[in-house]
């Protein structure tokens, strides 16, 4: 590291506690204004469904840190909430706070689940331990939360019978050793829904977190507001049941647009203040895109990652990030339910295309399998979709954000191509067959029905040679099947390198094989310039050195889903 960057404050990569941040000096992007935002567009119980990755763990953390009290108010010295002088008098440090996140309450069983849970609760429980002595309290309610979190049996361990109350019991104590009504801040309230769906207890979560949550959060004359926030917008019919006073603030919402994510302006300042502004195009190309409201985003994970690669390796291209934080599974079960018209919308977005969809944010888990079109929601949700504006009604225009989501999509494509490919092994083996036995005819069929039955790139902004690597990866994995030959790609030959070349050690046969597009659908044209490179470089050199005695070369053009084959 630099001199220079020595003296700069640390990247926050990965830090999402407000109070760490600002005492261990990492940059910090001011989301204070969501204070402000929050006390004026009252909501007794607002959610915030955004993609993860996007700050929202960071925010509540800063939420407690303000409004809790006995809260280190210089925390938040120089940053925007303190402008507002008359809300910081009449909030900061005023109310009790309970602040729980449900992001690690899961396991393969409802048992698992609820010990998870439990744990949870009862760890935000226990920073209250005052509760047991308060003077404010009755006997009665002070044994009610000895037994709350297990201290009186010498244990750390809630009784089953009071989790679906604990959080409603939790803020009543909690008001009334205080006399005041108290903040409720759930983070990531949707991840034991997920869970328990994946592993099939979702109706017993679903009956639990309905109990809990309305027993905190409907009627609870102990509760001042509370925040929720989550990936899905869950439908009121699943857990929400008789919640009148909830406000959701979705993706699509205008209001609080800017404080989840990025704007242009905050990267351009973060990329200035490390000497990183060279890199803005690129990082905007990667990691902005993101329609919120009527604010473009970038995802910070994304920006923080990169920039902090940067600062040790001004040299280092961008890479996918934010995928590489969760199983981005829905994607590829999206793709394996398309049928010819949603691969064909695939294709569309992939270059650069937006399409029409009608949107649904208001889902159980339950649906999101019972049709494809709930799949389109789940991916708008969650981020591997945006915006890019509204047709009527719940129809929006839909696109891929950026390239980092562009190329996350085509990956899971190449993936999924891999394992389809294998289920029918006698059509992998004789495609593979017939490149060593000269069958031009069979391998050009065989490769043309693949072709028509995968997912292609057609992105007319994509230059010739991209399109070339995408067929070339496509044969090159078919070819590796045969796990007893000896398949490179882009291996040095000759003067070159070559796109394929293939032996076939039993019989001591290789295999040329240069792909070329064909631009404008030019067939003949890129074949014959196919054969014409490989002999002008001679890429056969290397394979005669390995001792392969006889030499099969192939010239393929390809062009959108369609190929063609010629013999050298």
């Amino acid at each position: 590291m630099t001199s220079k960057m020595i003296s700069k404050k640390k990247l926050p990569v990965g830090v999402d506690i407000f109070e760490k941040l600002i005492r261990q000096d990492f940059y910090y992007v001011d989301k204070t204004g969501l204070i402000a935002d929050l006390l004026r567009n009252w909501g007794e119980v607002n959610l915030f469904t955004r993609p993860r990755r996007f700050g929202k763990s960071l925010n509540m953390s800063m939420l407690k840190a303000f409004f809790e009290i006995g809260c280190d108010q210089t925390l938040f010295d120089g940053l925007k909430i303190t402008r507002e002088t008359e809300l910081c008098e009449q909030y900061m440090g005023q109310f009790p706070v309970i602040s729980i996140s449900l992001k690690s309450v899961e396991g393969l069983s409802f048992e698992a689940a609820c010990t998870a849970l439990k744990n949870v609760i009862g760890t935000e429980a226990m920073r209250f331990s005052f509760l047991s002595d308060s003077f404010a309290l009755s006997e009665i309610e002070k044994e009610m939360y000895r037994g709350f979190t297990g201290i009186s049996k010498g244990t750390f361990s809630m009784p089953d019978d009071m989790l679906p109350s604990s959080l409603q019991t939790l803020s009543a104590l909690l008001a009334k050793h205080y006399g005041k009504p108290v903040i409720l801040l759930i983070d990531e309230y949707d991840v034991p829904l997920d869970k328990a769906f994946e592993n099939n207890y979702y109706d017993e979560m679903v009956s639990l977190i309905r109990g809990m949550f309305g027993n905190a959060l409907k009627t609870n004359p102990n509760l001042h507001f509370a925040v929720l926030t989550g990936c899905l917008r869950v439908s009121k019919e699943s857990i929400f049941t008789g919640l009148n006073n909830l406000k959701v603030l979705s993706v699509t919402d205008v209001r609080f647009d800017e404080y989840f994510g990025f704007t242009d302006h905050e990267v351009r300042e973060l990329l200035q203040y490390y000497g990183l502004s060279e890199h803005y195009e690129a990082i905007k190309e990667w990691y902005d895109g993101y329609q919120f409201g009527n604010v473009s985003v970038y995802c910070p994970w994304d920006v923080i990652s990169y920039c902090d690669q940067l600062c040790a390796d001004p040299t280092e291209r961008p890479q996918d990030y934010w995928s590489n934080t969760s199983s981005n599974s829905i994607v590829r079960r999206f793709i394996e339910r398309s049928n010819k018209q949603t691969k064909d919308e695939i294709e569309r977005l992939i270059a650069g295309e937006a399409i029409v969809k009608e949107i649904k944010q208001e889902l159980t888990y339950n649906e999101l399998d019972k049709t494809i079109d709930h799949l389109w929601s789940v991916l708008f949700t969650t981020g591997y979709l945006t915006q890019r504006g509204r047709e009527e009604g719940r129809k929006y225009l839909l696109a891929i954000p950026n390239l980092e989501i562009r190329e996350l999509f085509i990956t899971q494509i190449r993936e999924w191509f891999h394992d389809t490919s294998k289920c029918d092994l006698s059509k992998l083996d004789r495609l593979c067959e017939a490149f060593p036995a000269r069958d031009v005819q069979m391998a050009e069929t065989l490769l043309n029905d693949y072709l028509w039955n995968t997912i292609s790139i057609r992105d007319t902004a994509v230059k010739k040679e991209k399109k070339e690597h995408f067929y070339q990866g496509i044969l090159l994995g078919l070819l590796s099947h045969k796990e007893n030959w000896f398949v490179r790609s882009n291996a040095e030959s000759g003067e070159g390198y070559s796109d394929i070349l293939v032996e076939v050690p039993e019989t001591r046969i290789g295999v040329v094989i240069e792909l070329k597009y064909a631009e404008e659908g030019k067939m003949d044209a890129a074949c014959a310039a196919a054969l014409r490179q490989m002999e002008e470089k001679h890429y056969s050199a290397k394979l005669e050195c390995d001792g392969m005695q006889t030499i099969v070369k192939f010239g393929i053009a390809c062009y959108k889903k369609h190929c063609k084959m010629v013999l050298g």
